[in-house]
């Protein structure tokens, strides 16, 4: 029976088990819409192409599998490429169809062209075209392996309109991709030998592709070893952060004594980790010149070991495969000292550090961490406001933070969104600040069309903060281009249909969260910050000074 592009690619989809993908609709893949309009795939229609690719990329997180985007071609295409760029850093499983210019029409400049694998080339681990009708399902059933496979990433399958609307007699493609190898037992015994003759070992787990029983296996091979456990950027969910063994985040704005233990360690075991430039500290926590330290790693894509940084040993798998044994191996005595200590440290940092103003940021994110239920999920763009995330919030499980490891501003909102239509029974809380919400905030329309109730919570300075810090630091009073206007976020929100609030104390930020949670509402409380507030522990002034002082 022939069928038209739209509907082989959407009967695909269907087979490989996809139940919702994230839009902007184009004419150039109206074959596809068409194709989704009977197949039982949830289309959530977005306002704009990177708030669709972000809502793909943040699907993918949370549930191992790519997300799944459709944007039109040129512009569509241009504006999706920020969640790429999420995707890529981030290792996420992401699959984003782009519509394309007939086939007869290339190398003309045609309205909208775009060479796509010049242009994702080096953001996708995977970019094609394709140009025949009966070869969709084998593109598409490639795409989704690729997209999982080794280090995961995002594939990018451009759409000839011509060839989607065209008609062609194939079956669906079947079978499945590799497997996820268990590593052997002697192996995973041999690393842990070298983990043993240390004195000052450091357990750093991250990257993709964790679960709820990666993370507890996570635990009982800390508790069995006895030994500190930290975590990459923005992988804070990786082990419950009331666990005993946990030692912090090694983010932006990491707690300085953690910096200094992993310089004062002498092994390294990094799970799932690439151990990149945040993690280092800019590449300065262990020196890729040379090191004294004994560096074990664990990754699935074995052209990432050694990359960057000379490892004593490996396994070429991911961090979960490897955990399902090292959780069953026996340990020795431990470091309960050294083990001990680091979480001393880490308890001494989620000492609320008072901030200037009537809203303490420090204080609420306390009392969200306190407050809200153990699997909430948090979300976040880019900005200083979310080092007080990573201070200050406790996550009790592998799925509670949806965050970009690429900085991307403008993530937060869209992937609460995501987060909320997958789990519409658990609080998603997105944080933004008032630079960061504006760039997807847009996609409140989005919020309200599909039902998703998600809680943002808007910090509120007037100024893009991150950036004014460097700044001062590098420009000491010499303002420029970074103070913003802003509009009275409350009531946009409810012009949008949602609810809004504005609290302008500490006090008043509980009642005005029940209020929202209670509403049913996509809901935005505006916290309203003093602008002398910069950081968790410094304020403008305190930049500026620094800044003055090295200028001599």
């Amino acid at each position: 029976m022939k069928r038209h592009g739209g509907q082989i690619l959407t009967d695909q989809l269907v087979k490989l088990g996809v139940d919702q993908v994230f839009s902007v609709p184009g004419e150039s893949f109206l074959a596809a819409l068409d194709g989704l309009h009977d197949s039982g795939i949830q289309n959530v229609v977005c306002r704009h192409e990177g708030g669709a690719s972000m809502m793909a990329e943040a699907h993918g997180k949370l549930t191992g599998q790519p997300g799944v985007a459709f944007v039109t071609r040129g512009p569509g295409a241009t504006n999706a490429s920020a969640g790429i760029h999420v995707a890529r850093q981030d290792s996420t499983p992401m699959v984003l169809f782009v519509g394309q210019i007939a086939r007869g029409h290339r190398d003309r400049e045609a309205f909208q062209e775009v060479d796509y694998r010049a242009m994702f080339g080096s953001l996708a681990k995977w970019v094609a075209e394709i140009d025949e009708t009966a070869r969709i399902p084998e593109y598409v059933a490639r795409a989704f392996r690729v997209a999982n496979s080794g280090r995961p990433g995002p594939v990018v399958l451009a759409l000839p309109e011509d060839m989607l609307s065209a008609s062609a007699e194939v079956p669906d493609f079947s079978g499945t991709g590799a497997a996820i190898a268990r590593p052997a037992r002697e192996d995973v015994q041999a690393l842990l030998d070298k983990l043993h003759r240390a004195e000052r070992p450091l357990v750093v787990a991250g990257g993709p592709g964790w679960s709820a029983s990666a993370a507890l296996n996570l635990a009982r091979f800390a508790e069995t070893q006895n030994i500190p456990v930290a975590v990459s950027f923005r992988r804070q969910g990786h082990l419950d952060n009331r666990h005993a063994c946990y030692v912090g985040d090694l983010g932006v704005g990491a707690n300085p004594k953690l910096s200094q233990r992993v310089r004062d360690s002498d092994c390294l075991l990094l799970l799932g980790t690439r151990f990149g430039d945040i993690e280092t500290a800019g590449y300065t926590l262990p020196d890729p010149a040379g090191t004294n330290k004994s560096l074990l790693h664990v990754l699935p894509d074995p052209d990432e070991i050694g990359a960057v940084y000379g490892v004593e040993a490996s396994l070429t798998c991911t961090a979960p495969a490897a955990l399902e044994v090292l959780a069953e191996l026996p340990g020795t005595q431990g470091w309960p000292e050294w083990t001990a200590s680091a979480r001393a440290d880490y308890e001494a940092w989620r000492e609320p550090q008072e901030t200037p103003g009537a809203v303490k940021l420090e204080q609420v994110l306390r009392w969200m961490s306190d407050m809200l239920p153990d699997d909430a999920i948090i979300t976040n763009g880019a900005g200083n406001y979310a080092a007080f995330i990573h201070r200050y919030y406790q996550f009790r499980q592998y799925d509670a933070q949806l965050a970009p490891t690429s900085g991307s501003m403008g993530y937060g909102f869209p992937a609460a969104i995501a987060a909320k239509l997958h789990h519409p029974d658990r609080v998603v809380v997105c944080l933004a600040g008032d630079g960061c919400f504006q760039m997807t905030l847009n996609e409140m329309s989005t919020a309200r069309q599909h039902g998703a109730a998600v809680i943002t919570i808007v910090v509120n300075n007037g100024r893009y903060g991150t950036i004014r810090m460097h700044q001062e630091k590098t420009y000491p009073g010499r303002v420029s281009g970074t103070e913003m206007a802003n509009p009275d976020f409350a009531a946009l929100a409810r012009a949008y249909g949602g609810h809004g609030e504005r609290v302008e104390t500490t006090e008043a930020f509980g009642e005005a969260f029940a209020r929202a949670r209670a509403s049913g509402l996509p809901s935005v409380i505006e916290v309203v910050t003093d602008p002398e507030m910069l950081s968790t522990t410094m304020t403008v002034s305190q930049f500026r000074a620094l800044g003055e002082k090295a200028k001599g």
